[in-house]
């Protein structure tokens, strides 16, 4: 990193930024100084609003009580963007009930007016959406989310109009079975795969890189089923802690091909296979 970003950086006595692991869309560093360790994103020729939703989503998990990382700063230097945080000391393994307990009590925190949205957009790498409020959980989700993905892969030459055909088909599918499901708009993290907590030094789990909303509580655990992460403890403590309602299977598997259908967009054909089966499985559900 060059000497300008550690001279405007709102922290003094920098003694080293260095490059860390930090997903598929910031760049990431450990910044040190005499008193104190941060965790810096950089997002290079955007603008500061960028991260904007992901600093209200963090702010609401500290209000919930929700281990996070503390938003210190954020800003723009030299026309990218940056989000500077506390940085937390992962520790390794942890207990994943300890994990599911934590997602049940962000679950628990619902949005006071029973709109499903967020305040402000989300902002991915290479999408967006428009987090608009609505009233019902089908509008965000169908309209504001899945009806843009299939719009945007086909522009992008990922499907074609037979794949269009076969969205509808399971469009049909989920209007239907949202229509007969009573949700409530709890926050959400918005990505929750395996990569977006850790265990802390204490053992304890932590939530980061939210993608937030308010949502079906459902979404958020759809999500931890795509990649396979999340073992059966995970699954049982959250139900202890806040049970699933009935015909859930269903309509996780529609989070499951929202997210497939993300990764699709971002990288390409490696996905289309477990997307085309993840349509299938709900066609023939």
């Amino acid at each position: 990193m060059k000497q300008e970003w550690k001279e405007q950086l709102p922290i003094d006595d920098v003694k080293q930024i260095k490059p860390v692991s930090g997903g598929d869309v910031n760049q990431a560093y450990k910044v040190t100084t005499s008193q104190e360790t941060y965790f810096l994103l950089v997002q290079p020729h955007r603008s500061e609003e960028f991260y904007a939703a992901e600093i209200v989503g963090l702010e609401k998990f500290e209000e919930a009580g929700i281990t996070a990382p503390r938003v210190i700063s954020s800003g723009q230097i030299n026309s990218d963007a940056y989000l500077l945080l506390s940085y937390l000391e992962e520790g390794g393994r942890g207990d994943q009930r300890e994990l599911a307990k934590l997602v049940a009590k962000m679950h628990s925190h619902h949005q006071p007016d029973g709109k499903f949205g967020f305040e402000l957009p989300h902002e991915g790498g290479d999408h967006s959406f428009d987090n608009d409020w609505c009233d019902t959980w089908s509008e965000l989700f169908i309209n504001q989310r899945m009806d843009v993905l299939c719009d945007n892969l086909i522009a992008n030459g990922e499907w074609t109009e037979a794949d269009r055909d076969t969205y509808q088909a399971v469009r049909d599918v989920m209007v239907q079975a949202l229509a007969s499901h009573t949700s409530k708009p709890s926050l959400l993290h918005g990505d929750m795969w395996g990569g977006n907590h850790m265990f802390l030094t204490d053992g304890q789990p932590a939530l980061f890189d939210p993608s937030p909303l308010y949502g079906d509580r459902e979404f958020d655990i759809g999500i931890t089923k795509a990649f396979g992460a999340f073992s059966n403890d995970f699954y049982e403590a959250y139900h202890q802690s806040y049970p699933l309602s009935k015909g859930a299977e269903l309509r996780i598997e529609f989070y499951k091909l929202y997210i497939l259908m993300v990764h699709l967009l971002k990288f390409g054909g490696m996905y289309r296979g477990s997307v085309d089966r993840s349509m299938n499985k709900i066609l023939n559900y």
